[in-house]
């Protein structure tokens, strides 16, 4: 079904886990009794806007919320219904998983509505659930199911995130300080990122299993409470990549300092023993008169000689007081 009016996809659910796909048409002559209607929307489409705000019979407030730009995960209850927001990882090809996607529904005992702007893989899952007859029986099972699709969808990008960090605590002894601090820099705004809107879905889910709403029954609640747990936990691995992110930053950055520490160290020990000889060539090389030696044949030998002398004489003093 083409997305171009702002129409996805429209089921319309038969109650055992499948559904038929509808179109515009008979979405507009639904009615509650004809069984649980799913519209999903693109909202971005004129259509879309057009009837979440004239022909759904939503209240303005619902339709301004699935309609609004940028949100952040929220629940709502709404008389009978629920208004909740929800984010997935990104994983359309070429974008960031960090730059999660967010889909906004409305859930009716008898309707839901789902909007988003960019395509998400679980909105998918459950498509090709219903089509197969293995997908939500009702509105509460619908939310448990794209909770559930959403969640099983981020635990591999953090688990690669975590391995990433594993990696560069590894790598931190030998790689190049300047591609380690770039892998660094990624892996720790990939965290912050993602827990941004992780840490409000966790208060979210949290809430959903204690809402009185009629779409949830007592089993849809224990469920959200363990997808709550799950996001709990990888809050809790986002954090703990993070500090050792942090650690392994602190790490690379004593390295570097304590490299160049000894460069320093050894520049300055260079040049307090070329100090005195390079004194004493100057001296000698003034274009003065009176400089003694300048009719010996062995007077440049001389100077060597005593040069090399106090190199080693130097040395042997910074050995002594233990500098080098």
């Amino acid at each position: 079904m083409a997305a171009e009016d702002g129409l996805v996809c429209a089921f319309l659910l038969d109650g055992q886990g499948g559904g038929r796909e509808i179109g515009w048409p008979e979405i507009a002559t639904w009615r509650p009794e004809r069984g649980l209607l799913w519209v999903h929307l693109d909202r971005a489409g004129l259509d879309a806007k057009r009837w979440l705000r004239q022909g759904s019979g939503l209240d303005p407030v619902i339709a301004r919320a699935l309609l609004a730009e940028d949100v952040r995960p929220r629940e709502l209850r709404i008389d009978d219904g629920l208004l909740v927001t929800l984010r997935g990882v990104n994983l359309n090809p070429g974008a960031d998983p960090e730059d999660m996607v967010a889909v906004r529904t409305w859930l009716e005992p008898s309707r839901i509505v789902t909007v988003r702007h960019r395509r998400l893989m679980a909105v998918s899952d459950l498509r090709e659930a219903l089509a197969s007859g293995r997908g939500p029986t009702g509105a509460g099972a619908f939310l448990v199911m794209l909770s559930e699709r959403l969640i099983e969808r981020m635990g591999p990008v953090i688990d690669d995130l975590i391995d990433e960090v594993d990696r560069l605590e590894d790598a931190v002894v030998t790689a190049h300080s300047a591609a380690l601090r770039g892998d660094l820099s990624r892996v720790r705004r990939e965290a912050i990122s993602l827990r941004r809107y992780l840490a409000p879905q966790r208060e979210v889910m949290a809430r959903l299993a204690h809402e009185q709403a009629s779409c949830l029954a007592p089993d849809h609640k224990g469920l959200l409470r363990e997808i709550s747990d799950r996001t709990t936990r990888f809050v809790e691995d986002l954090d703990a990549a993070r500090e050792r992110a942090s650690v392994v930053q602190d790490e690379l950055n004593n390295l570097i300092s304590d490299q160049m520490n000894r460069t320093m160290y050894l520049l300055t020990v260079v040049a307090a023993v070329l100090l005195p000889p390079s004194l004493i060539t100057g001296l000698l090389g003034v274009n003065v008169g009176g400089i003694p030696g300048t009719d010996h044949p062995l007077s440049f030998a001389i100077v060597i000689v005593l040069i090399m002398a106090l190199a080693v004489i130097e040395i042997a003093i910074l050995r002594r007081l233990k500098w080098i």
